[in-house]
């Protein structure tokens, strides 16, 4: 049998035990964020030179110039056409669905007019320039292109900057493809803290952006803490997650398979499974040790699920959204008879799969709504990326000299409470 955490929300130990389990708060490695000081420090102040002299030496190159180091869009367009012709036809329907749901998510402008004649609104205004960092070495995610490129195009954005690390000068086509389908206007292949450092103060060869958006390892974790402020970021990114809460009627293979969809990530991945049906954890518990073998990740998922898995039995579909909602997880799924009635329940989630017939891989890929989600709790008070993340709201306050007159009261009054006189003075010149 699959070695998993065992839970019951009848036992007197339940609230400590799951508070253990989700312990995401390890100190914050001081060696990591001291060499990322230095690093952001480095770039800072050397520009391309640091930029040219750390890629050679993080990343196994041999760059001699910084022009090297961009990729130009015709080489873009052969990393496209170089894909097998049912990868990038998955590749355009994914990039459509994803640019369809972000056509949705625009916010809108406006304006009202008061009783007293004046004009009050919100204008909506993309930001310029925003940098999109895309993991490197073993792995390669075209969707994360697609997902953190399309939202801002989609918002408006002029010119997107893509940085995505060459390990040992070797690019992956699916990656340079999906920049190009996704419009991304200059890739440049530089990673790590690095990358960070030059989108955030910006070299003679990489400009600066308004926002960093896009996941990455603990150096570019820590890299996007530093230079926030200076721009804006999406998120600090943790550890994929999943929850599933089953009413013990879906087959127990599939639930395995989508537990394993995110502790394949890593072996510090998350992966729950929520039921009022004892039987049913027993049988799911099952079918992930028959299924785990099917994997080629089949160590790191045995790691994750034994570390941070979990099979949670609940006395009803009502405490399993309890249960869920403290938990807030990034992914979702409500695997039951009537998921839209147990939707009314959930507070907490990044991204919520109805039903049975909805896996979280879908979300990953092709179904359309972002898959840069809150992590590690943060779905209490944080949102998926979306357009919205790319756009500015400005306040628009248009006053006549009718109008002008009651405003100037009433600001007046108030400032004199405060002790600001000049805000007073301000307001009842216009009186």
């Amino acid at each position: 049998m699959m070695e998993i955490n065992r839970l019951d929300t009848r036992d007197a130990g339940f609230d400590a035990a799951l508070g253990q389990l989700l312990d995401r708060a390890p100190e914050q490695d001081a060696g990591v964020m001291a060499s990322v000081e230095k690093i952001v420090a480095d770039v800072r102040a050397r520009g391309d030179a640091a930029l040219v002299e750390l890629t050679n030496r993080y990343d196994r190159r041999s760059v001699g110039d910084v022009a090297e180091l961009e990729i130009g869009k015709d080489r873009l367009r052969q990393g496209w056409e170089a894909l097998p012709a049912d990868l990038r036809e998955a590749l355009e329907a994914a990039a459509a669905r994803i640019r369809a749901y972000a056509e949705h998510q625009r916010i809108a402008p406006f304006e009202y007019t008061d009783a007293h004649g004046n004009r009050m609104g919100q204008m909506v205004t993309p930001l310029d320039r925003v940098g999109l960092y895309v993991p490197g070495g073993k792995a390669a995610y075209p969707s994360s292109v697609l997902m953190n490129a399309i939202p801002a195009k989609v918002a408006g954005v002029a010119e997107v900057i893509m940085v995505v690390p060459a390990m040992g000068g070797e690019l992956n086509d699916a990656v340079l493809g999906a920049a190009h389908l996704a419009g991304v206007d200059r890739v440049f292949t530089v990673g790590g803290a690095q990358a960070v450092a030059a989108l955030a103060y910006g070299t003679a060869a990489i400009p600066a952006v308004d926002k960093i958006v896009g996941p990455g390892n603990a150096y570019v974790a820590a890299a996007k803490r530093i230079v926030f402020g200076q721009v804006g970021i999406d998120s600090i990114a943790g550890p994929s997650e999943i929850v599933v809460i089953g009413d013990g009627l879906t087959d127990p293979r599939w639930i395995a398979m989508d537990l394993f969809s995110q502790a394949e990530h890593g072996e510090d991945s998350e992966a729950i499974l929520i039921s009022p049906d004892r039987d049913y954890l027993d049988r799911v518990a099952q079918a992930m040790e028959e299924r785990v073998k099917e994997l080629p990740r089949e160590k790191i998922v045995r790691t994750s699920i034994r570390d941070r898995g979990a099979l949670i039995a609940v006395r009803d579909l009502d405490e399993a959204a309890t249960v869920s909602n403290r938990i807030a997880p990034e992914h979702l799924e409500l695997s039951v008879a009537e998921p839209r009635e147990l939707l009314k329940k959930i507070r907490h989630a990044g991204a919520v799969f109805l039903g049975r017939h909805a896996p979280e891989s879908f979300g990953d890929y092709c179904a359309g709504p972002n898959h840069v989600l809150p992590t590690s709790r943060a779905a209490r008070f944080s949102n998926p990326l979306g357009v919205y993340e790319f756009q500015k709201r400005s306040s628009l306050i248009d006053c006549t000299p009718e109008g002008a007159k009651p405003l100037a009261r009433i600001a007046g009054r108030i400032a004199d409470a405060e002790g600001l006189q000049a805000h007073a003075q301000s307001a009842r010149d216009r009186a």
